[in-house]
């Protein structure tokens, strides 16, 4: 995401520059404090604090995605399943300490706990469920700024305008100077929403639905074990959820 951002920024403001513009005329701080300002505090009034706060902070997952390691997941599922056939469910007790992922690591402890399969099921679908609800709460936020931002750029433009016209002295040149600077204020608003605002939404969507996959596949392998099957059909099984090139082959 940071390398696209990079290239839009590149891409945009170095074609500006190609065409003999200044980047100093780009940086003017009313207009900016204007579509910075005005999209956070609308995002900020339509959104609990709480609520705010937290999405602030899933900027950084959006630079940095975390990983889901579906394959070596694949290879744990398939050895507690081995072990299970050959020692028993209750063997798999030693194992929990070293499972990483706390979701994983609830699902083998309702496995060893003898959950009914529905009961398992449905608790998996429950968080799988209220995971994506909080995601998709903060996703939302970035969605309503990427509708804000060009919005603070139009009004930030008229104000630039009206502040222009205002002041209008007998020499033409200056006029048309403060009017070209009035619309920078609609350039940063487009810009930040789709160069930033909106695309931070669509990588936050990304990440929900990895780990959305997550969670499925490691319920779908819980489940498997649950029920008995041995270790290369479960093995079999998650591959299938997989795209070809990343099934575990060993």
């Amino acid at each position: 995401m940071a390398l696209g951002i990079l290239f839009g920024f590149g891409s945009i403001f170095g074609s500006f520059l190609l065409e003999g513009g200044q980047i100093g005329a780009l940086i003017i701080l009313p207009a900016m404090i204007i579509v910075f300002g005005g999209t956070i505090a609308a995002a900020m009034i339509g959104t609990p604090l709480k609520v705010f706060r937290k999405a602030v902070t899933l900027v950084q997952m959006a630079l940095f995605p975390p990983a889901f390691n579906v394959k070596p997941t694949i290879r744990d599922i398939v050895r507690f399943s081995s072990v299970a056939r050959k020692e028993g469910l209750l063997t798999l007790e030693k194992e929990t300490g070293s499972v990483k992922n706390p979701f994983l690591a609830k699902m083998l402890r309702f496995l060893i706990d003898g959950a009914d399969p529905e009961v398992l099921r449905a608790v998996a679908e429950s968080e799988t469920h209220y995971v994506t609800e909080r995601h998709n709460q903060y996703i939302a936020i970035f969605q309503k700024m990427g509708g804000y931002s060009p919005t603070m750029g139009i009004i930030g433009t008229v104000m630039g305008l009206i502040a222009t016209l205002a002041s209008a002295g007998e020499d033409p040149t200056t006029l048309i100077k403060h009017i070209g600077s009035a619309f920078i204020a609609t350039l940063w608003g487009v810009f930040m929403a789709n160069i930033v605002w909106l695309p931070t939404a669509d990588r936050l969507k990304n990440i929900n639905s990895d780990e959305r996959f997550y969670m499925e596949l490691i319920t779908e392998g819980i489940l498997a074990i649950q029920s008995g099957e041995v270790p290369t059909v479960i093995k079999t099984k998650l591959n299938s959820m997989l795209a070809k090139s990343e099934q575990v082959k060993e």
